[in-house]
């Protein structure tokens, strides 16, 4: 869709830096203006806070605190559904994402960015202004449909969650499942949340064919630092627990420790992977965290705000993990890092992974292709061979 008008859908005033201030159930502090917008808001203090007005006073620091923001869903006409990518550190060439923006509100999120298309701040917009393709099941429908299609794992939710809050109503997920059980093709989920969990049935159908697994994406098994960094994701115990339900339901499903902050999650890696095998996961992976663009000023607002006392510190280790920088976008180094510290987390990731049985990507999970039927052109004739 085209990018929608910004003074429509700007959620926030632009904020960044001092004064930035959390707000509740939101991980961003601030709202910094997409790199393609040539125009700048800023807050501004009119003083009337500076003297009091005559009748009843409310209490400062309730006064002081800023409003919570609702969050708005608006419906993307997008045209197709089936993205594509050729990147050599990717795992899979086809993706489906059915919303754009994250309710999840996690502030370390690479796809924040995007938003910066839609015309819309990757802060605060990214997880207030959530774009939904109503449309999605039936798109990939026609996509799968489309002479000389050719089968190979479609990743879903690898850009946002396909298991954010709103999916329990829009239930748009579980329509392109429904596809992919009716067609028989390959699905890898990935996501944080245990609304995974409901689609068991289709998911478990799947993998008894070998046509689905699931990623489950654990950060920090610390309750309290996860409100800060993912406030609307599912809370550690509650990911564990879908884990151990799609593993007791045969679906393959595996733990991404995604992203390691060195410096503030990175002491968790051997217990993420403890408590993950524990739950059933067969295959671990982690990322070091990346700041691409305007992701960067973002997450260092955050740390400001929540962790002042640390935050020189885990920046000045994230730029050992890239090259001096805050960001390497080089394929080959922009998921695992570089140098000393990042070799470290690896060797320890890679040793604790071998010592609970948990397989490295690429070692397990061959999901099936051959089992493929094309959809009929005409969506109200099934394909032969359904159960």
């Amino acid at each position: 869709m085209s990018g929608p008008d910004r003074t429509r859908f700007l959620g926030a005033p632009e904020t960044s830096g001092a004064g930035c201030e959390p707000r509740k159930g939101r991980g961003a502090v601030s709202n910094p203006a997409p790199r393609f917008d040539a125009h700048r808001r800023l807050p501004v203090d009119d003083g009337w806070d500076l003297h009091p007005q005559p009748g009843p006073q409310l209490d400062p620091q309730m006064d002081s605190a800023p409003p919570p923001l609702p969050t708005r869903l608006h419906p993307d006409s997008a045209r197709t559904v089936l993205s594509r990518n050729d990147s050599p550190d990717v795992p899979f060439d086809r993706s489906v994402n059915p919303y754009r923006g994250c309710q999840h509100g996690c502030v370390y999120c690479y796809a924040r960015p995007s938003h910066a298309y839609l015309g819309l701040s990757p802060g605060l917009d990214f997880e207030t202004e959530i774009f939904y393709k109503p449309k999605a099941p039936e798109l990939l429908r026609e996509e799968l449909a489309r002479p000389g299609y050719r089968p190979a794992p479609i990743a879903l939710g690898s850009n946002t969650d396909a298991y954010q809050p709103s999916e329990r109503r829009l239930r748009i997920t579980r329509g392109l499942l429904n596809v992919m059980h009716q067609t028989r093709h390959p699905v890898v989920v990935v996501t944080k949340s245990d609304l995974v969990l409901r689609d068991l049935d289709l998911l478990a159908g799947l993998a008894r064919q070998r046509l689905a697994a699931v990623l489950v994406s654990l950060t920090t098994l610390d309750p309290a630092l996860a409100r800060h960094l993912e406030p609307r994701a599912a809370a550690p115990h509650r990911r564990l627990a879908a884990i151990e339900g799609l593993t007791a339901a045969g679906v393959p499903t595996g733990v991404l420790v995604s992203p390691v902050i060195p410096g503030l999650t990175d002491h968790e890696i051997e217990r993420i992977l403890t408590a993950a095998a524990r739950a059933g996961a067969s295959q671990a992976n982690h990322i070091i965290l990346r700041l691409p663009l305007e992701l960067a000023s973002i997450f260092e607002d955050w740390l400001a705000v929540h962790y002042p006392d640390r935050a020189q510190r885990v920046l000045s280790l994230l730029r050992q993990c890239r090259g001096g920088r805050l960001n390497d976008p080089r394929f080959g180094s922009r998921m695992r890092g570089s140098g000393p510290i990042a070799e470290l987390m690896a060797q320890r990731f890679a040793l604790a992974a071998r010592r609970l049985g948990l397989a490295a990507p690429g070692e397990a999970w061959a999901l099936s292709t051959d089992l493929f039927i094309p959809p009929a052109a005409d969506p109200r004739q099934l394909p032969l061979g359904l159960e």
